[in-house]
């Protein structure tokens, strides 16, 4: 997992292991042996992706390095209801210490990667390439968008440094759609950026307005039903590159996928994915 490398990754699991640990895991330390050795093996309790394996060994061998981990699955495996996950051998205290920092990683990332699989495989047949947003966990955007890729959707921009996005807010405040655009430009010349412009529309005048003026890579379509969105990417008519947004579920994501739109972004990948049920149990 090339995601272990990145300082910020090391950051987030530090202050995880000081949030929980804190001065010690005095529950353990209190009623078990300091020198107790044993094993212990995560089951999945539920079908879904599993996602984590690599962090969840990394997490163990900083809490002990002298800790054994042996993965049974790798990140993005299809797991079934009482798979065998991992083993972990080593002292008693450490892989208790361990464990609930382990399985809050593996099952909020695993819930995200299921979700992704899921809508992914609903979409195979289609254009569209569905996208997560940037509705996600303080301090885990990088994880969770790691996630949504594993499962098989992609990601939109990582934040707001890494792309242009005009939204109904930035239009008002602007003064208008014209406005907005213009000195949109006018900022990425004076910084000397050179980034792609999403703009977002709420209406077919919204949509011709941007047509006529320009100077965007994308149009996003906003709350725009389905018979709606098909009638605005029909008139882009590939001009620009197309992307729906908003009220979008698992019941309806395919008529508006049949419209034929490039993107569809589902905040719901981030924000409201179920985590998948693991269990940590102890070999006696």
């Amino acid at each position: 997992m090339e995601l272990l490398q990145q300082k910020d990754i090391k950051d987030l699991i530090e202050i995880a292991i000081r949030e929980d640990i804190g001065s010690g895991d005095h529950s353990s330390l209190a009623c078990i042996p300091a020198d107790k050795q044993g094993h212990a093996y995560c089951i999945a309790k539920e079908d879904g992706v599993i996602a984590g394996i690599d962090l969840a060994g990394y997490i163990f061998k900083r809490i002990d390095p002298s800790i054994r981990y042996e993965p049974k699955v790798k990140d993005g495996d299809y797991i079934k209801t009482g798979d065998l996950i991992f083993d972990v051998f080593g002292s008693d205290i450490s892989i208790l210490t361990a464990e609930r920092l382990v399985l809050n990683f593996m099952q909020r990332l695993s819930g995200i990667a299921t979700q992704s699989r899921t809508i992914s495989t609903l979409l195979k047949d289609y254009h569209t390439t569905v996208l997560d947003t940037r509705k996600t966990t303080p301090g885990m955007r990088v994880l969770e968008k790691w996630a949504v890729k594993l499962g098989g959707c992609n990601n939109h921009r990582i934040g707001l440094y890494d792309m242009i996005m005009i939204k109904d807010n930035h239009i008002d405040f602007a003064g208008g759609i014209q406005q907005a655009i213009e000195k949109t430009h006018q900022y990425l010349k004076f910084k000397g950026l050179n980034l792609d412009i999403e703009i977002e529309t709420r209406n077919l005048d919204e949509v011709k307005e941007v047509m006529r003026i320009g100077g965007v890579n994308r149009i996003m379509l906003d709350n725009f039903n389905p018979t709606l969105l098909k009638e605005a990417v029909a008139l882009i008519n590939k001009k620009f590159e197309t992307e729906a947004s908003g009220g979008i579920t698992l019941a309806t994501i395919k008529d508006f996928a049949e419209s034929g739109v490039d993107f569809i972004s589902v905040g719901a990948l981030t924000h409201s994915s179920k985590s998948i049920d693991l269990s940590l149990r102890v070999s006696k």
